[in-house]
């Protein structure tokens, strides 16, 4: 079931969304389900405000996020260990052994994902923020991927690379090829879902996000099937709905 709000600014639609998230963050012992990208910087940034005006901790709470780059180190500045700590977790009083990021590192990475996904085996996720690809995609479950799918290693598209290309220098050969990434079936495990998307880039897959058939050629549509689900957009993104 789809809540959908459209707000005619990216602050605007952060602060929507922020909403959905304080909350889960002020009970105590919630569980995060976190994503990258630009779309929750503006999310993040108002957790880091809350917490710093109105005391809202984190000692309590556990994170874990959707998806990591595999073949560069945590601490590359692309790293999605490197953007959650700099855009969140350094930011608020969490602690870090309560924050878990795949590990795109090693010689074993089948065994990275297994790893991951029995760290989740006994954890409910009481909300999982999620932004939208323009192919649809969810995490880096990219179109094809089954429904089924738990914490796995995935081939990135060449649209997906395009499209990430901004975050380093524009040049696509420094885009990674594979990420490590929560399956569809792990995501649709989560309590509460909020989505974020803006610009005109995204309205086809918003579109069949929430119109569309549920298909493996949008992997988003698989949300129609989850009871709980917000999408906060501004009017470019639901510009096709």
């Amino acid at each position: 079931m789809f809540n959908v709000i459209v707000r005619d600014t990216y602050d605007e639609v952060s602060s929507e969304a922020f909403k959905v998230m304080k909350e889960v963050v002020r009970k105590k012992n919630a569980v995060l389900g976190l994503a990258t990208g630009s779309s929750p910087i503006g999310l993040y940034k108002k957790m880091i405000a809350d917490h710093h005006s109105e005391g809202t901790s984190y000692k309590e709470i556990r994170t874990w996020n959707l998806d990591e780059y595999t073949g560069i180190p945590h601490t590359h500045d692309q790293s999605y260990y490197t953007f959650m700590h700099e855009n969140l977790f350094n930011h608020i009083d969490i602690p870090e052994e309560n924050t878990h990021v795949p590990c795109g590192e090693g010689d074993d990475l089948e065994q990275n994902c297994r790893d991951y996904e029995k760290s989740m085996e006994d954890v409910i996720v009481d909300i999982q923020v999620l932004g939208i690809g323009s192919d649809g995609h969810i995490a880096f479950n990219e179109p094809g991927t089954p429904f089924d799918s738990l914490t796995h290693i995935m081939d990135l598209t060449e649209q997906t690379r395009q499209d990430n290309a901004r975050f380093f220098d524009n040049d696509i050969d420094q885009v990674p090829t594979h990420a490590i990434t929560m399956g569809l079936a792990s995501i649709m495990r989560a309590r509460k879902i909020v989505l974020i998307a803006t610009g005109a880039n995204k309205a086809d897959a918003v579109y069949g996000m929430i119109h569309g058939p549920i298909t493996t050629d949008c992997p988003a549509s698989i949300l129609q099937a989850h009871p709980d689900v917000t999408v906060v957009l501004d009017p470019a993104a639901a510009a096709k709905l």
